[in-house]
């Protein structure tokens, strides 16, 4: 069943991101849409529409019934890629509104999948696979939205023509999420019942919780905004470190970046005590902070080169991020036997991050992705790489100064 879930989890998100993600190999150099670079300004209307997204889902996930899921997925990857073929055939600015939809039918699916996958002794190791399969889909859709521009797919086409490729896949593997059996007994007795939430549910939660919360999605906000910058702009980032990135570039950087993300958070599945597990998980998450900050001095004081440096800061900035998502808010509520689902915390967490993403590329003047944008970069990097472990260490903190509960049936591993 594990390998049957994490092969469904896997693809079905590998998919969803064939449908976000590939337009984003595009540069749409020296076109301009009321005045400001074309690019950005899809950046930020994708992102908008995936923000909303996140927002509606806080209730829409929570709420969700286990039967209700494979149905929503794939009305949403459907609308996703009718949107697409909009964004081919609408004349500027009229396509701007395309990749909006777009973001907004895609920012619940990952929810959706998520609710398949936890709650069960395995949960870390099923999510890692789902992690890295966004991790890896970066690279491997931004190779194949290039491939494409290279055999003369125009940049309006090509997202529709990507997204295409991977629908027929999406449906295989949505229906095979849909065969994964709900967590059994002992999975409920380890992890807690995982049930849909109430606006009152919802409520208790953050309010006995909310110093720690807080903290870890100030965590994951700043990594979010620091990633969406190293996908969103990858190309112009890779030309201003002086080595423009062929198709290939892409998907061999993300392999790296996937295969150590895998490895340091699906571990953390051998910890059989909740509150052991979620405290590891935070070291995990400040040992991603440490190198994401090294990545940093690494380049400029020239001891790595532009590969180096683009894997060392991926896995600096997904360590903490897919510790979060695989490991913190699925052992928060193993330990304190809240009722509630992982879907509620991840789609606080998300819709915050993803408004301070979509707030800084408008009030930073849409991000500076025209001539050379590396310094901007950076230094909003060094920034967020500071902040990013100061939080987690407020997490840890507030959680350590908390009694643990009442023993359970886990015994530490």
């Amino acid at each position: 069943m594990s390998a049957w879930a994490v092969v469904a989890a896997f693809g079905a998100y590998f998919c969803t991101y064939a449908l976000r993600k590939p337009w984003t190999a595009s540069t749409f150099a020296d076109s301009t849409v009321w005045g400001v670079a074309e690019k950005s300004v899809l950046v930020v209307a994708q992102v908008f529409g995936y923000t909303l997204a996140k927002f509606l889902g806080i209730r829409a996930i929570a709420e969700m019934s286990p039967r209700g899921r494979p149905l929503a997925i794939v009305a949403l990857m459907a609308s996703a890629e009718a949107s697409l073929v909009l964004f081919g055939f609408a004349p500027s600015p009229l396509h701007v509104a395309c990749l909006f939809a777009n973001g907004l039918a895609l920012g619940m699916v990952f929810g959706l999948i998520l609710g398949f996958l936890e709650g069960r002794r395995h949960t870390e190791a099923l999510t890692a696979g789902l992690r890295a399969s966004f991790i890896l889909a970066d690279g491997v859709c931004k190779s194949a939205g290039s491939w494409l521009l290279c055999q003369g797919v125009s940049e309006r086409w090509m997202p529709a023509g990507s997204g295409l490729l991977f629908l027929g896949p999406a449906c295989v593997f949505t229906w095979m999420l849909s065969r994964v059996p709900l967590p059994d007994l002992d999975d409920q007795e380890r992890r807690g019942e995982r049930t849909p939430m109430t606006r009152a549910d919802r409520a208790a939660m953050l309010r006995r919780h909310f110093g720690g919360i807080a903290a870890i999605v100030s965590a994951y906000l700043l990594v979010t905004i620091a990633r969406g910058m190293r996908a969103d702009f990858a190309p112009e980032i890779w030309k201003a470190l002086g080595s423009p990135a062929a198709p290939a570039t892409f998907s061999s950087a993300e392999i790296l970046v996937a295969l150590g993300v895998l490895i340091a958070n699906g571990m953390s599945v051998l910890i059989v005590d909740s509150r052991r597990a979620f405290f590891a998980s935070i070291e995990v998450g400040l040992a991603g902070g440490a190198l994401f900050v090294g990545s940093l001095l690494g380049l400029q004081r020239g001891w790595i080169g532009p590969f180096s440096f683009m894997v060392m800061l991926g896995l600096g900035l997904y360590l903490p991020y897919v510790a979060i998502h695989t490991t913190l808010f699925e052992r928060l509520i193993a330990m304190t036997r809240e009722r509630g689902n992982l879907g509620f915390l991840m789609y606080v967490a998300d819709a915050a991050g993803y408004l301070a993403y979509a707030s800084l590329v408008l009030v930073g003047g849409w991000l500076p992705v025209e001539g050379d944008p590396l310094r901007f970069f950076l230094d909003a990097w060094w920034c967020m790489g500071i902040l990013t472990s100061l939080s987690l260490v407020a997490a840890w903190a507030y959680f350590a100064t908390r009694s643990a509960p009442p023993p359970t049936s886990e015994v530490g591993a």
